[in-house]
């Protein structure tokens, strides 16, 4: 198995604020992450060191094997911030035109081919929104905007998704259709990378799961974090994990 994410001993600060210390994990090609932690416990600075949206101050961290620095593959990654449910944006795009954007790394900005409009066809079809690639993405509901950006990833024929509370916002129903989506996209092949503030979502979905506090307290596979005291040691004592069987 080859590895998407490879970090070692990375350590990171915002000034004099220690945000990452000394972590250590490997992230398989194929794997569901969960990645979770209290408020601040430097969770989305790890996601984005992994994306090289920030450089590590010290350690090192290979992306599908080379060094983040250097990886110029940008559409073999799809990104989902914190922001992509909450805010609409103000670009006036409409869904389908923001979904193509995902085939620019492969089509320039010149016209694209039929094969290419065929995969915008079939991202948006696996992410249910065929019916709105005329709307603009400004207008839709925090759920439907999620499914955008998820399918202009697809379109980019991502390797490796990357989720930063993806769900907030999101009303229950569509937070679970939507795990359901990441379920799906997860068993053909593509690596998920999921921050996620509900513990039960997290320890019921993913694979493994990777629980910091500016440390690494606990990288392995879900049943060994339900049984460690990982969560106690992280959040203090009222971390707990609830399921939500589905």
């Amino acid at each position: 198995m080859s590895a998407a994410v490879d970090i070692q001993n990375v350590s990171f600060a915002y000034g004099e604020s220690v945000a990452v210390r000394d972590v250590s994990l490997t992230i398989d090609e194929g794997d569901f992450l969960g990645l979770i932690g209290p408020n601040g416990s430097g969770k989305t600075t790890l996601l984005h060191l992994m994306l090289g949206l920030h450089s590590p101050d010290s350690g090192s961290i290979d992306l599908f094997g080379e060094p983040v620095d250097e990886f110029e593959a940008g559409e073999r990654i799809g990104y989902v911030s914190q922001q992509a449910t909450s805010r609409g944006g103000t670009m006036p795009v409409t869904v389908r035109e923001a979904v193509t954007m995902g085939r620019f790394a492969h089509a320039g900005f010149g016209r694209l081919s039929d094969a290419d409009e065929e995969i915008v066809d079939d991202a948006l079809e696996t992410v249910d929104i065929s019916d709105l690639e005329n709307r603009r993405v400004n207008q839709l509901s925090g759920g439907q905007r999620q499914r955008a950006y998820i399918a202009r990833a697809l379109a980019s024929e991502a390797d490796l998704l990357a989720l930063d509370e993806p769900t907030v916002g999101v009303d229950a129903e569509s937070r679970d259709e939507f795990y359901q989506l990441l379920d799906s996209l997860n068993d053909s092949g593509i690596t998920i990378v999921l921050i996620e503030h509900d513990i039960g979502v997290v320890t019921d979905r993913a694979d493994h799961i990777a629980c910091i506090n500016q440390e690494l307290y606990h990288h392995g596979d879900t049943e060994s974090f339900v049984e460690s005291d990982a969560l106690a040691a992280a959040y203090g004592s009222t971390g707990q994990v609830v399921h939500h069987h589905h």
